[in-house]
């Protein structure tokens, strides 16, 4: 065992050349990087007792895997399946080439063989075979392929590592025919005990429990669905640029372990047009987004660590050239796509290969979307405080006050009018410089005889006081009139003109009501009141009377217009 130990020691701590040599000594073939020879080298001579094929490997229980992974170098907790999985990847793979960029390179038949090997299902098209490996290679991403720093160059005395022996279990298994069972985890609030139960068969039948230190709760990620391929996912699979967007978009607020967020929006991917109604089309469509969770998380801890390669700090180098270029272009792009996002991220990825950035490399495409994102917030900032934003707000406002209760064809016009409310402005802002800063019923008029022209059916008693309204308040924000000149609109309290005269002359006898009969009468408040309410009735016909006078100027109009 001293022999293995030192032996291990020299290995941790060998460099390239020295590796080829020992493999030359042993008979072993020297291919491969320093890391990849290393791992031959420790499963060759070091833990040459154990079965390291991938089928040896389904086979070694949970409690020694972690003792033959410290042996590697790497980390050595998690699940018993993350640990087979790092296992394999550390003993069959080249950490620098087998990464989720390189997965498209390979052939279906090879990703088949890697979930096959990885214990993921093996159905399915190829993209979905290659998400599901993607997966995993992004959330094992540096627990294999490099050993510990602290075994590599190690300050003072090398740290002696415990190397596991199976023989010695396997002989007491069959002495004592001990079978082991299925490791169990029970939940502590927010840790996880590992707990290995051994079943003696002697005559007390005594029940052997052995507790391992607690260790943090690992956080759950769904599974990605198993996905045939059908005609749907076909017509999917072409418009994966799209699904990303949408999926990465949603990701931005959402979240893969909120199944009912999740199903939400797969279900509003119909109205871009994507056929989800099939379940296979669904679950490849829940698979690309786990995987893109993935990919996020990657990117996100890309983006604070330094580059891992030649290759990847090039990359680098070339979005930092690169930057001022897309920071310009950005607001153009989103401004082009007329707000839709998912359209300008998916145009801004298309500019960025275009500008050859290697996007298959999560440092690379988190600064692109961290850059769009940031964008988008400061857009949402700048609106926020832009006045103009708080104008048009307050006259949309107004315009919709109330609107439930409108005809669909008056809400049809409201919606168009306030999709097209920088050219209300424009015409507004006309008239107005025109008036030299009046807005009397001559101007009102041409507001509204304007938008008819352009197709807007405003002129009418629901629509034109709405109308006339906001473009006062246009008229008062941009100083061509103060905010007294604001025509006001009636309150929400509707009634016909028939009941309208109805209550005027009800207030008209109650009046007369309070006049008393053959004596002298003597002015009280009560009287006052229902004379000024006769008064006011007065003043409502004049008013009725300029209205009609505006329809027929309005209608004057429009036979002189034919």
């Amino acid at each position: 065992m001293n022999d293995k130990q030192t032996l291990l020691s020299d290995l941790h701590q060998a460099r390239l050349d020295r590796l080829k040599e020992i493999c030359a000594e042993h008979g072993l073939s020297r291919n491969g990087s320093v890391e990849v020879l290393r791992a031959r080298l420790i499963a060759d001579l070091v833990l040459d007792e154990w079965d390291l094929s991938p089928e040896g490997i389904e086979s070694i229980l949970n409690n020694d895997l972690g003792g033959v992974l410290a042996v590697f170098g790497v980390k050595k907790s998690g699940s018993i399946r993350e640990r087979r999985q790092r296992l394999f990847l550390h003993l069959n793979h080249d950490a620098k080439q087998l990464t989720p960029e390189k997965l498209d390179t390979l052939s279906r038949d090879d990703l088949h063989n890697l979930c096959l090997k990885l214990d993921l299902p093996r159905s399915g098209a190829k993209q979905a075979l290659l998400m599901r490996v993607a997966g995993v290679l992004t959330s094992q991403n540096g627990s294999w392929g490099v050993i510990k720093k602290s075994l590599r160059r190690p300050r003072g005395e090398p740290k002696a590592i415990q190397i596991p022996s199976p023989s010695d279990e396997y002989e007491s298994a069959n002495e004592t025919k001990i079978q082991p069972q299925v490791v169990v985890a029970i939940e502590e609030s927010a840790h996880v005990t590992e707990v290995e139960v051994v079943e003696d068969t002697h005559e007390n039948e005594e029940v052997q429990i052995i507790e391992i230190s607690p260790s943090p709760m690992p956080e759950i990620v769904p599974e990605s669905p198993v996905v045939e391929l059908t005609e749907s996912v076909i017509v999917i699979e072409g418009r994966i640029a799209e699904i990303d967007a949408l999926c990465r978009d949603y990701l931005l607020v959402g979240s893969i372990n909120d199944t009912d967020d999740v199903n939400a929006f797969i279900s509003s991917l119909s109205e871009h047009g994507l056929p989800v109604n099939d379940e296979n089309a669904a679950d490849f469509v829940k698979a690309r987004l786990y995987s893109l969770d993935s990919i996020a998380k990657a990117e996100k801890d890309a983006m604070h660590t330094l580059p891992n390669s030649w290759r990847e700090r090039e990359a680098l180098r070339r979005f930092e050239e690169a930057r001022g270029t897309l920071r310009e272009i950005l607001p153009e792009m989103i401004t082009s796509t007329s707000g839709d996002m998912i359209k300008a991220r998916m145009a801004f990825e298309e500019k960025a290969r275009e500008l050859n950035l290697d996007l298959r490399l999560p440092s690379v495409s988190g600064r692109l979307h961290a850059l769009f994102d940031l964008q988008i917030s400061l857009d949402e900032e700048i609106a926020a405080t832009d006045p103009r934003t708080a104008r048009r707000t307050r006259v949309v406002r107004l315009l919709q006050h109330g609107a439930i209760h409108l005809q669909s064809s008056e809400r049809r016009t409201l919606d168009r009018l306030e999709r097209n409310i920088e050219g209300f402005e424009q015409l507004v802002e006309a008239i107005l410089e025109k008036s030299e800063g009046s807005y009397n019923d001559a101007q009102q008029t041409l507001v509204i005889r304007f938008l008819e022209k352009k197709g807007y059916d405003v002129n009418n008693a629901e629509l034109r006081p709405r109308v006339v309204a906001a473009a006062g308040i246009i008229g008062a924000e941009l100083g061509h009139i103060s905010p007294s000149e604001i025509p006001r609109i009636a309150p929400g309290i509707k009634v016909s003109d028939t009941e309208v005269d109805s209550i005027i002359a009800d207030l008209k006898r109650l009046a007369q009501q309070f006049k008393p009969k053959g004596e002298p009468q003597d002015i009280d408040e009560d009287i006052q009141l229902a004379e000024s309410v006769a008064d006011a009735s007065d003043r409502i016909a004049s008013m009725r009377n300029k209205i009609d006078g505006v329809d027929e100027l309005l209608a004057r109009l429009n036979i002189s217009d034919s």
